[in-house]
């Protein structure tokens, strides 16, 4: 289990924003489950060497791609070039409720 925070290469570590990560899932399962969360052996990882989005308007497809694959432990194998066969594969997984 961890906690992993997304951000290009150049900007530093962001502390800050893992922990604020980390202690958001610990608040939410309090609030939600009525009991505490032990996250303390949890690791608190920056993935910095990310493909970079290069507009405005793909945040979010490169948000669930980013998780996507952290979560399936594949290496980050995509680009901005990639953000409209995604956007379609993410519309036909929602339409027929299934990911492929």
């Amino acid at each position: 289990e961890a906690v992993v925070s997304t951000q290009s290469t150049g900007l530093g570590d962001n502390h800050q924003c893992t922990n604020a990560l980390r202690d958001y899932i610990s608040a939410e399962h309090l609030a939600k489950k009525k009991s505490p969360l032990d996250i303390q052996n949890w690791k608190l990882k920056i993935e910095k060497d990310i493909p970079e989005q290069l507009n405005g308007c793909d945040c979010g497809v490169f948000t669930c791609k980013y998780a996507e694959y952290i979560s399936q432990d594949k290496p980050f194998d995509f680009d901005q070039g990639d953000m409209p066969y995604f956007r379609r594969r993410m519309i036909w997984e929602m339409v027929n409720k299934t990911l492929l």
